[in-house]
């Protein structure tokens, strides 16, 4: 296989972990009684949110990071207050979009996953982190 500019095929396996992630932090979301709305949502060159749901009367903006067991830093790591306030931006940037905020205002959330080598993930889910 020919690798090419941007990473090729390591790139792809990051990408395919990641949806996997995603997949896993949405479900947990939903068992938590949240409706997730949105997956991937792109504000333009700002960004992306990963998952946007509602929880109750509040709109929650999450951030999903996903590891292998054997990486440097914990998902939960993640959110630096560079990466919190584009966050914030983004979410400002769905509401216009998408009718405005809601009466319970907005959350950000960072669901971590970690998958090891062996066994199942392990899901983490931290509300109001930015």
């Amino acid at each position: 296989m020919t690798v090419g500019v941007g990473g090729g095929a390591d790139m792809n396996a990051r990408g395919a972990l990641g949806k996997y992630g995603e997949e896993l932090a949405a479900r947990r979301l939903a068992e938590a009684g949240m409706t997730v709305l949105d997956r991937n949502w792109r504000g333009g060159r700002t960004g992306e949110i990963d998952i946007v749901a509602r929880d109750g009367d509040a709109l929650v903006v999450c951030e999903v990071k996903t590891r292998r067991d054997a990486s440097f830093q914990h998902p939960m790591a993640a959110i630096t207050p560079v990466k919190a306030e584009r966050l914030r931006g983004l979410a400002e940037r769905w509401l216009q979009e998408h009718g405005g905020a809601p009466p319970g205002g907005v959350r950000i959330d960072l669901v971590g996953v970690v998958v090891p080598e062996r066994g199942a993930p392990v899901v983490e889910h931290a509300r109001g982190v930015a």
